[in-house]
């Protein structure tokens, strides 16, 4: 593989990282929501990735296809003065664990900066080669 092919390859990785962390803050900013107006509350969503072939560039590059709703049951938290709490009262809360996204999270961001590391290494390789040819 040339530099080149190994810059865009990781570059498809920093993408599909980056659209990782959005589905992780998305989930984040609703961890805490509850049902409204007899809905269910927020569900996680839990991103799926695909590996494509790229005749162009020989090589495998890595996209996020979708998001899949984690089936996990939700929490519940007892208030029993609620509006929306049941008749036991408890109300239903997001399947969100904030503990949880925040390592997916941590994983995520190095997961993006390892393939910045090769993107910036190949570039000083690059540029090494150039300086040996001029």
């Amino acid at each position: 593989m040339d530099m080149m092919t190994s810059m865009i390859v990781a570059a498809a990785g920093m993408k599909a990282q980056n659209a990782r962390m959005r589905v992780i803050s998305e989930n984040i900013a609703n961890a805490g929501s509850t049902a409204a107006n007899g809905d269910e509350p927020y569900r996680r969503q839990i991103p799926t990735f695909t590996s494509e072939y790229d005749r162009a560039l020989g090589a495998r590059l890595v996209t996020m296809q979708d998001t899949e709703l984690d089936k996990s049951d939700f929490g519940k938290k007892f208030e029993p003065g609620h509006p929306l709490a049941d008749e036991d009262g408890y109300i239903l809360q997001s399947n969100v664990t904030t503990l949880i996204e925040s390592m997916d999270m941590r994983e995520a961001q190095r997961a993006f900066e390892a393939n910045l590391n090769v993107i910036q290494t190949s570039r000083r390789m690059m540029t090494s080669v150039i300086g040996l040819l001029a």
